[in-house]
């Protein structure tokens, strides 16, 4: 005769090991977001699991229901399992969105002074100085770390993020976010949380007479990237970087209204003309209230095998970007890295495989993270901040 099991001690034991599924694109236990149901277990040892997802066509669903059964079948005393796979109703859905959000009547900036959220405006005066993959490179270096990361890209005109960290399908278009209610979850790649005009787009560059190009005013523009730090759930960050357009345009001034509390990572080269402008964007972030946390300097004097150095675009240019922003500003503001020239740093923007994951010891990649390591040692300004708690 088979021997019985105590069901009433294993039925406790596997809601305890559904507390380990992590919901890849929310980043909580699915227990935590009532994605799960009646957990019963017969005196057999065969579970039963009701799982309740999201939304119809929710990407992360084999996912999800892969790690159910193998958290419950690792529970000992457990023979077999069965998932019961269902969709959350509307009701159930606007409870999770509330849940997520809190109890607010209104949406707002998520990050706004009150937030404990380091945010980074990354900027330059020009296009082509490498912002984009400085942006890409640097988010994955802090993720790698342990920090909650998370990108806004900001660059409506000339969206690259979701290609440099791979998040892009066969046909090269981006990575869709999945919509919860009017709630926006950002798709992650890299184990960091991206939103892009990118993923909204319905073709590919080269693909047809659109080419995923964006045709954009003003007033639009604002209204989207209100919309990014509205509507998208990003959850509770360390640090947000923002890869801005080049120049100073409407993004970078409605940045500086939405998020006055960013600091401002300035993005060269350094030849003369880049630093040039470059000073000038730096010029309108502080205009706009944000302080300038410091400069990058890419495609910078590269050392060969051979000891010579090559500086194909001059040198000096970083360094004298950062003198000219630290005049006006209280503390001087530093040349956090040189870059040097890297055919790898762009091969990996192309292939969607950041350089300081696939090659940590190249120098483009050691300059980056060592940028990572002043970001993350920083911590959370407390200072000023509300901390939602009252004597009782």
């Amino acid at each position: 005769m088979p021997e019985t099991v105590d069901a009433p001690r294993l039925d406790l034991a596997v809601r305890q090991a559904l507390t380990r599924v992590i919901d890849p694109e929310i980043r909580k236990p699915i227990t935590e977001l009532d994605m799960v149901g009646a957990v019963s277990v017969d005196d057999t040892g065969h579970a039963s699991v009701d799982l309740r997802l999201t939304i119809i066509g929710c990407p992360a669903a084999d996912t999800i229901e892969r790690d159910v059964r193998d958290a419950v079948s690792g529970v000992q005393g457990v023979t077999t399992v069965d998932v019961d796979v269902s969709i959350m109703s509307s009701d159930q859905r606007r409870a999770l969105v509330e849940k997520l959000r809190g109890p607010r009547a209104q949406r707002t900036v998520q990050f706004g002074p009150d937030s404990l959220t380091r945010i980074y405006a990354v900027t330059s005066g020009k296009g082509g100085v490498g912002k984009s993959t400085i942006t890409a490179n640097l988010a994955v270096a802090l993720a790698a770390r342990g920090l909650r990361v998370g990108i806004v890209d900001a660059d409506v005109y000339g969206f690259s993020i979701p290609a440099i960290l791979g998040l892009v399908d066969d046909t090269g278009l981006a990575v869709k976010p999945t919509r919860v209610g009017d709630m926006i979850l950002p798709p992650v790649g890299r184990d960091v949380k991206v939103i892009s005009i990118g993923m909204f787009i319905d073709s590919a560059p080269g693909s047809g007479a659109s080419g995923g190009a964006v045709a954009w005013r003003g007033p639009m523009l604002h209204r989207t990237i209100q919309q990014f730090l509205t509507d998208v759930f990003f959850g509770d960050l360390d640090v947000l970087l923002l890869d801005l357009p080049p120049g100073t345009g409407d993004i970078a001034i409605s940045i500086g209204q939405l998020l006055p509390n960013a600091e401002v990572i300035v993005v060269t080269t350094p030849q003369p003309a880049a630093a040039d402008v470059a000073e000038r964007s730096g010029i309108v972030a502080r205009q706009t209230g944000q302080r300038i946390f410091g400069v990058i300097e890419n495609m910078g004097p590269l050392t060969q095998p051979d000891g010579s150095v090559l500086d194909l675009f001059g040198s000096g240019g970083g360094a004298e970007v950062a003198r000219r922003l630290s005049q006006g500003q209280e503390s001087p503001v530093p040349l956090l890295a040189s870059v040097p020239l890297s055919l790898e740093l762009r091969r990996g923007g192309d292939t969607g495989e950041p350089l300081v994951l696939a090659n940590p010891s190249d120098p483009a990649s050691a300059a980056i993270i060592s940028v990572a390591e002043v970001i993350a040692t920083r911590g959370r300004q407390l200072a000023g901040r509300r901390l939602g708690v009252s004597p009782r």
